[in-house]
């Protein structure tokens, strides 16, 4: 099994949604884990990628980012 390393972290979900689905589009498997607490929203929410393409994924979250 492949590890996984932290991408993103953001509190945001829209935001999470956004930066997974263009490193999917971008054919990169992305895991998330959602720390936030439900009935008061305290916490992150964490984008972990395959250890193997976490530079790939960090350039592509980066530009996303700049744009």
């Amino acid at each position: 099994m492949d590890s996984w390393t932290k991408v993103y972290t953001t509190r945001n979900h829209a935001e999470a949604s956004i930066i997974q689905g263009m490193l999917e589009e971008n054919n990169i498997p992305v895991q998330t884990m959602n720390k936030q607490d439900s009935s008061y929203l305290i916490g992150e929410i964490e984008l972990y990628v395959p250890a193997v393409l976490i530079e790939t994924a960090k350039q592509l979250v980066d530009k996303n980012l700049l744009n």
